[in-house]
């Protein structure tokens, strides 16, 4: 696979801003109730990075990317299967353009090309689904050590994150989230960085902990909430307000973002 300039183009960016914030991620809002916990422990986040998460639903790459910062998912290159999203041409250019996604082989047979290492080099951060496929039922399965790998060697943060409820808004099967705006959780945690002579079979497991432990929080979370009116409910009238506060300062953001991704 030859390294093209759409995942580094200021134009390509500009483009995909238009795509995620102005038509995916109000599109997505507005068929869920999306609760986002943490974002603001990416602050400090600059450069090449991987976001690792777990796996169970098509709404998970854009939930990610619209729960992100704008400066940090502009060049967010997302894995896909090939097999599936570049299959045939309309869903690889629609894949291309609001996930800025690059093609991984799912065969048993397949090997490592060095793509991904060329994209880290050039500062493109990725999205990797450690899991490798989606679960059927919401549960998470082990870790595949390739972004964790990809962390070691290149020196680069990893961005856990967990989310909770997509299987059951857009459970397999459904090509689109099932009506009454179900709950969904994204939480954001700490930055990771593999310590010194931690191989890494050890950090890929300190990394599937960390998601698997904020998966369990979210998890509670959402069992706690069922079945509440949460217009009603005394402690998230406060969190609405704060978050509304927080998605006012991320779109004066994203308004600032748009204008230097079009210069």
């Amino acid at each position: 696979m030859e390294f093209g300039n759409r995942y580094t183009s200021k134009a390509q960016a500009g483009a995909r801003f238009v795509a995620q914030r102005l038509l995916l991620k109000p599109l997505i809002w507005s068929m869920v109730q999306v609760n986002i916990t943490g974002r603001e422990k990416v602050h400090d986040v600059h450069g090449a990075y991987i976001v690792v998460a777990n796996h169970s639903s098509h709404l998970d790459a854009p939930l990610i990317l619209g729960s992100m910062p704008s400066r940090l998912s502009r060049y967010l290159a997302a894995a896909a299967a090939a097999d599936y999203f570049f299959d045939v041409w309309w869903r690889k250019g629609l894949t291309a353009l609001f996930f800025n996604a690059f093609p991984v082989d799912r065969s048993a047979n397949s090997k490592s090309n060095g793509f991904t290492g060329k994209l880290l080099k050039r500062g493109v951060p990725l999205l990797v689904f450690p899991e490798g496929t989606r679960s059927k039922d919401g549960t998470i399965a082990p870790f595949k050590g390739g972004a964790a790998a990809l962390c070691l060697k290149a020196g680069i943060p990893c961005i856990p994150m967990a989310l909770v409820g997509a299987t059951e808004a857009m459970p397999r099967g459904r090509n689109w989230p099932v009506p009454g705006r179900p709950p969904v959780y994204v939480e954001f945690g700490d930055p990771m960085m593999a310590a010194e002579g931690e191989t890494v079979d050890q950090f890929n497991k300190r990394i599937e902990k960390t998601v698997r432990d904020m998966h369990a929080v979210q998890t509670a979370r959402a069992a706690a909430e069922a079945g509440t009116n949460v217009h009603e409910h005394p402690s998230v009238d406060q969190s609405d307000s704060e978050q509304n506060r927080a998605e006012r300062r991320a779109d004066d953001n994203d308004s600032d973002d748009s204008r230097q991704g079009a210069a």
